[in-house]
């Protein structure tokens, strides 16, 4: 027994002429040196392909994994909904009308509650809005109200977009009737 211990433990240490550790790793960067010079390139660079199987490439990380953006703000970064649209209208040239849609969605809000149950907004052309009045009272009042009603909407949808205003009474009844109509007074010159 005390003759397997002696071999088991020269197992282990081995032969002192043996290279351990350190040395092994100098004789194998030693061997890629070599082998490169007999090649005519330098130690860890490539030529285009050629492959070394096993061999991990030496020219960084994966082109395909995910690079992460960091502390700082990035273009990578999630962004909030709100700020995605508005960049993406302005690219597309959609602002205009987005203000224009303002307009007729926030009617209530820019010119206040007493004027929007009385008067609602019917076209927006090139900065004119038509808005039509529930009675000719109102239009009245609308036509005198006018530059605080401009100066609210530009303060709310931006200044520009709403230029003039064109009030308009309510519409009177109609006595056309009928696909055919004869022109002149109508029914209105037989009552007398």
């Amino acid at each position: 027994m005390a003759g397997g211990r002696a071999d088991a433990s020269a197992g282990v240490t081995g032969d002192a002429n043996q290279p351990r550790g350190r040395d092994l790793a100098r004789a194998a960067l030693a061997a890629a040196k070599e082998r490169a010079a007999a090649r005519g390139t330098e130690p860890g660079v490539r030529k285009p392909g050629t492959s070394t199987p096993g061999v991990r490439a030496l020219s960084g990380q994966n082109p395909r994994r995910r690079r992460w953006s960091g502390p700082g703000a990035d273009e990578r970064d999630p962004q909030p909904f709100g700020r995605l649209v508005s960049r993406l209208s302005t690219q597309l040239g959609w602002t205009s009308r987005l203000a224009n849609g303002r307009v007729f969605g926030q009617w209530a809000t820019l010119v206040g509650a007493e004027v929007a149950e009385h008067a609602q907004p019917v076209s927006l052309n090139n900065g004119e809005l038509t808005v039509r009045a529930s009675s000719t009272a109102w239009a009245t009042q609308l036509r005198l109200l006018q530059r605080q009603l401009l100066a609210r909407i530009a303060a709310g949808v931006g200044h520009g977009v709403v230029t003039t205003m064109r009030i308009q009474g309510p519409t009177a009844p109609s006595w056309r009737k009928g696909p055919r109509h004869i022109p002149g007074r109508g029914p209105r010159d037989t009552y007398g």
